[in-house]
């Protein structure tokens, strides 16, 4: 067989990253619910018939795509090649498969060509509600936090599994757009299959062999090289955190050699009796974005480049929570891990690695009281997303309200209103809320809501960054931690629970900063001038800005 040049590969790959762009987009576009259509919680990605992953969707969040790098290859080998069918779509939800909780449907769709599987498709989105005790830390194990579905086959040559459909739509508060948000998750699959089917006859390939080994190699290869620049040594760090019964620690151990990285959770809390417990693939999944956001970050994400990327911690703890342990808000602490990871690699890296940030995204999950659908009232269920600042950077401020690690936009403020019997008063940036230090860092958001047709609802919390802020690093200071209460002057909320939130009440969300990197003296008068220009630093904040105690 005639070997392919290197740039006609190249150019082949380049194809493959434009196939998946186009299908995320036509998820997005598709979706149903706002956390999807308009905050892009979703993953997709091409692979080979092996089930390694080729290329994945930027438009995505590290909790779906590196999970979903994982879940693809357990599905493959969990339903036989020889017996998919064109046209068939696997599926399934299971938090320890998919992605961490029973909210992400997680799907697979073989690619034919002449009659014979030559790689596979994949996404993920999360869907609004799934009965149970709903998207909330309350439930006591998985069972409480609604509908789980092994891997399954959810479309039988091109014909929808039409009773496990009803199942999903009687298990939801929401099953329109449940229903949409699946149809939407096939038109994913179907546009990534027929765009690589169609790449592969224009190209005149009859397999992806040859381009997948290309793929894999040349990017191990390269996270290998970006890793040999890494110090090697064993690095450690440790958080504490809100938790929720009781305060918790994070404790990660980076090994760096010059065969890859390795992340060890020893020494980190038991699991909690509420569904803030962490399935390992979904904190993997963030430990090893974080280190790949410094190490080798201009290498397109794939099976190659995260093969050197390895994670552990005793089963159990709560970054590897068992089963049938709740871990309905599991990113409460998975998108900690970034920071938990960094604080190692800054040690190896001083001059490269961002302060603390918020981290954890206010996933401020809603739905209607029990007793509005008893009395014919509004009935709905939301999951409006909001996001604090990020920790300053060696060399810049931290940025505002921006999702990282998530990667999942703030939702819009008139989405919100247009599907929830909610007004949002206000949502603002919070002057003074990053960390002081000779680069500040980002500024979390101040949130206001109230009903706006006087029936009470329910928010369910699970937020960290209340009494833990974000650090600053290399001298710089903390970033202000989060605040949740009724009105100004009222006492606190904790961050955990379920909250009831009657016709009358205002509510008030102060989402957390980030903290600042370097001495505060070193901050440059003319950025803090302008600071106090646009408001992101108030007059009293200035003094601290400027290097007072």
């Amino acid at each position: 067989m005639t070997q392919t040049s290197a740039a006609r590969l190249q150019v082949m790959w380049n194809r493959l990253l434009a196939v998946v762009e186009e299908q995320g987009q036509t998820l997005i576009r598709a979706a149903f619910s706002p956390i999807v259509r308009e905050c892009g919680d979703i993953s997709a990605g091409i692979f080979d018939a092996q089930g390694r992953m080729l290329a994945q969707a930027v438009t995505g969040t590290p909790g779906h795509i590196n999970t979903m790098a994982e879940a693809v290859l357990h599905l493959r080998d969990r339903f036989p090649v020889q017996d998919m069918k064109p046209g068939d779509i696997y599926m399934t939800n299971d938090p320890w498969l998919a992605s961490g909780h029973l909210n992400d449907f997680l799907l697979m769709m073989p690619a034919f060509k002449d009659g014979q599987v030559v790689g596979f498709t994949s996404c993920t989105s999360h869907l609004v509600d799934l009965g149970g005790l709903g998207m909330g830390p309350e439930g006591s194990d998985i069972f409480d936090e609604g509908l789980l579905i092994p891997p399954c086959k959810l479309v039988d040559q091109g014909e929808l599994n039409a009773l496990l459909m009803d199942i999903v739509r009687a298990s939801s508060r929401e099953p329109i757009a449940n229903e949409g948000d699946i149809y939407a998750l096939v038109a994913c699959c179907e546009a990534g299959v027929n765009r690589l089917v169609s790449m592969m006859e224009e190209f005149g390939i009859d397999d992806l062999d040859e381009l997948g080994s290309y793929i894999i190699d040349t990017s191990r290869r390269g996270t290998l090289e970006a890793i040999a620049e890494v110090p090697e040594g064993v690095y450690k760090n440790a958080l504490r955190m809100d938790g929720y019964e009781t305060e918790l620690e994070l404790h990660a151990t980076l090994t760096v050699s010059k065969s890859g990285l390795h992340v060890d959770f020893t020494g980190t809390s038991g699991c909690s009796s509420k569904g803030i417990n962490v399935p390992l693939n979904y904190a993997t999944a963030y430990t090893v974005f974080a280190l790949r956001c410094i190490v080798g970050p201009d290498i397109p994400n794939n099976a190659g480049s995260l093969e050197p990327f390895t994670v552990d911690g005793p089963k159990g703890c709560i970054l590897n929570a068992q089963r049938p342990v709740p871990v309905a808000m599991r990113h409460t602490l998975g998108q900690v891990t970034p920071d938990l990871v960094l604080g190692c690699l800054h040690q190896a890296l001083p001059d490269q690695v961002p302060a603390e940030g918020a981290s954890c995204m206010f996933d401020l999950p809603m739905r209607h009281a029990p007793e509005v659908a008893a009395n014919g009232g509004r009935e709905f269920a939301i999951e409006p997303v909001h996001n604090g600042g990020t920790g300053a950077r060696p060399h810049a401020d931290g940025l505002s309200a921006t999702a990282y690690p998530s990667g999942v936009f703030g939702s819009q403020v008139e989405i919100t209103e247009a599907v929830a019997p909610v007004i949002m008063w206000r949502r603002e940036l919070r002057p003074d809320s990053g960390g002081a230090g000779k680069y500040r860092g980002g500024l979390g958001q101040r949130i206001e809501m109230t009903s706006s047709n006087g029936a009470p609802f329910i928010v369910f919390l699970s937020v960290e960054r209340l009494k833990f802020p974000a650090l600053g690093r290399m001298g710089g200071r903390p970033g202000a931690p989060g605040r949740i209460r009724f009105r100004e002057g009222d006492s606190d909320i904790p961050g955990k629970g379920e909250l009831r939130v009657e016709g009358d009440d205002y509510l008030i969300f102060e989402t957390p900063g980030g903290g600042g990197f370097g001495d505060v003296s070193e901050r440059d008068p003319d950025a803090l001038a302008l600071d106090l220009k646009r408001g992101l630093v108030s007059e009293e904040g200035a003094k601290v800005y400027g290097g007072a105690s």
